[in-house]
């Protein structure tokens, strides 16, 4: 009897390994992993890349480095808005003199809105992301802050900005102005933007508008009439390429060059963002190395 089991054992063990070889034989199991993707050196002084679909970071580089953040603070303008209860995307916000005064004084990058037009907050959306206007930016931050004058509800709504970082765990950011112009204190992180991005990308219309190359506003003017805006054209150049999404550049004379970015390919989804980079050139490049190793890590 003992003999009998003690049989059946080695015959069993033999079956094990022979099946065992023959499955290697096939190539049905891969005996060594695949070759360590490299992890990209980039320009920029900060740079950060999560997988989108489980937030798992993919990449850091001095990822909590609190550093200005230039135009993607308007990525957190527009969360903002998204989030008022009962938005109506389609309610009229007149522009007001404040507002091109601003411009004037500042110098910041606009959507050309005139004063006394009527334009509809997902207007103001599409000329805030895509040519990154301070005026769109201004416009909303005065229809959605609270108080008497136009400062006032201005900063009531870069209030709201640092309550939703706070509510977002972004430990590491403080926004002193809705557009990025900075009056000392404006920075965030590569980690926390990532953050902020993964967040508001969950919007249906803000990644329909990060994603929109060009558009056309019909504004309404005093009288009453159609005035067709010029076109504002995306400052995001990667557009489409290798499944870029969005989300918004930055630039500023200390700020260098910033992007916060998204990318979704054959199933894959990272996003990021890289601050401080040296020039436009080297942003672009630092990107895409960001989104072709995310691809291949994933």
């Amino acid at each position: 009897m003992i003999s009998a089991v003690k049989g059946v054992r080695v015959r069993r063990a033999a079956a094990v390994v022979l099946t065992t070889g023959a499955v290697i034989a096939s190539g049905a199991i891969t005996a060594a992993p695949a070759q360590a993707v490299t992890a990209p050196s980039i320009s920029a002084k900060g740079g950060f890349l999560m997988n989108s679909a489980n937030g798992k970071t993919l990449f850091a580089k001095s990822a909590d480095t609190k550093r200005l953040t230039a135009s993607t603070t308007k990525i957190m303008t527009a969360k903002v808005v998204l989030s008022q209860s009962n938005l109506n995307l389609d309610a009229k916000v007149t522009i007001k003199k404040e507002i091109s005064n601003y411009i004037v004084s500042t110098g910041g990058s606009s959507a050309r809105l005139i004063v006394g037009d009527k334009v509809t907050v997902r207007q103001l959306l599409y000329g805030m992301m895509l040519p990154s206007g301070c005026d769109a930016a201004m416009a909303l931050a005065d229809k959605f802050g609270s108080g008497s004058t136009v400062s006032a509800r201005t900063k009531n709504f870069i209030g709201k900005m640092n309550t939703m970082a706070k509510s977002l765990g972004m430990t590491n950011t403080k926004f002193d102005s809705f557009d990025g112009i900075s009056k000392g204190s404006n920075a965030s992180t590569p980690r926390d933007l990532t953050k902020l991005a993964r967040s508001v990308m969950k919007n249906s219309t803000f990644k329909t508008v990060v994603k929109t190359t060009s558009y056309t506003a019909k504004t309404i003017t005093k009288t009453g009439a159609t005035r067709t805006m010029a076109a504002w054209k995306n400052t995001n150049t990667l557009l489409g390429w290798n499944g870029t999404l969005g989300i918004k550049t930055g630039s500023g004379t200390e700020a260098k060059y910033c992007l916060v970015f998204a990318a979704t390919k054959s199933g894959e989804s990272v996003m990021g963002a890289v601050l401080t980079a040296p020039n436009a050139a080297s942003r672009t490049t630092d990107v895409k190395k960001l989104i072709n190793y995310g691809y291949a890590k994933i």
